[in-house]
């Protein structure tokens, strides 16, 4: 990241705290629900299967952008199936750069080929070992672990949505990302227990275990991007919600935090780390926000 949008983000993060200001600063643009998985634990993915056309996509972006957001995402369903009038997913990573967007990053699930070096990141959900892999998302690990040695860059973060099935496999996963040259590091979410899929929420203690076994892997030096001084409030749901710095874009609708926030009751078992991480920035917490920074400049 360039020092000077480094610089920016850090005077946001002030104003923020100190005006108790709610602008957005993450923005997610869903670029279509169309999805060649059907994961055990995915609540979103092809209830429409809409691609979304190309012309709204980049209105969404300049809406985003003139809202003020800087860090933006691209997700789906599968990113990398979104194509409309000759574009394709990376005709709209460079032209949100090209918009001035300081970070952009896409979300997939690794089953394409990974030749995108103009993302930032490109997080890639891995859930566990083969095994555990394989019964959430189908037979798919083999071909995950091929895209990711045949990738174009280094820019690959992994994505582990921890749950009832894969709890025991997050060692494996860091050690994916410690050994795989192409792989710059590993995030975590805990499993956000949609009505549907209820019976993958981890209890307190087994988040507690986890949240153990990831501090221990930090401290070991495994490539993780997570703040450890945000797990004992990603534990206990006892971080603010919803992240009013974070907006989803679907369809032309926004949304704060994300599309979870329609689902009575689900903010308070929220499981994403970052909706965590940037609500305990935003609300002042110091630990977290050198945490932050010093996670962000060594894998961003």
């Amino acid at each position: 990241m360039k020092i000077k949008n480094l610089v920016k983000l850090g005077s946001f993060g002030v104003s923020t705290i100190l005006f108790h200001r709610k602008k957005p600063i993450l923005g997610t643009i869903i670029i279509t629900d169309k999805c060649n998985l059907h994961c055990k634990h995915c609540s979103v993915n092809n209830l429409t299967k809409v691609v979304h056309p190309y012309k709204k996509i980049k209105q969404e972006m300049v809406f985003l952008y003139n809202k003020g957001i800087r860090i933006l995402f691209f997700c789906g369903g599968e990113t990398f199936l979104w194509s409309d009038e000759n574009k394709t997913l990376r005709d709209l990573v460079i032209e949100a750069k090209e918009m001035g967007f300081y970070i952009v990053n896409v979300v997939t699930n690794g089953t394409h080929k990974l030749d995108l070096p103009e993302a930032d990141l490109i997080l890639l959900s891995l859930d566990g070992d083969r095994e555990h892999h394989n019964i959430i998302r189908g037979n798919t690990y083999d071909t995950i672990m091929r895209n990711i040695d045949e990738a174009t860059s280094d820019n690959i973060c992994l994505y582990m949505a921890i749950n009832k099935i894969n709890k025991g496999c997050i060692q494996h996963v860091c050690d994916v990302a410690k050994n795989k040259t192409l792989v710059r590091a590993v995030s975590f979410n805990f499993h956000t227990p949609y009505p549907d899929t209820v019976d993958l929420a981890l209890s307190v203690d087994e988040k507690q275990h986890c949240c153990d076994k990831i501090s221990e892997l930090i401290n070991m030096g495994y490539p993780i991007f997570n703040l450890k001084s945000a797990f004992p409030f990603i534990i206990h749901n006892n971080f603010p919600t919803p992240c009013y710095q974070c907006v989803v874009m679907e369809n032309g609708k926004l949304s704060t935090c994300g599309r979870c926030i329609d689902v009575p009751g689900l903010c308070e078992k929220c499981g994403y780390f970052f909706a965590a991480e940037y609500t305990l920035l935003f609300s002042g917490k110091i630990k977290v926000a050198i945490d932050m920074l010093n996670t962000y400049l060594k894998y961003i």
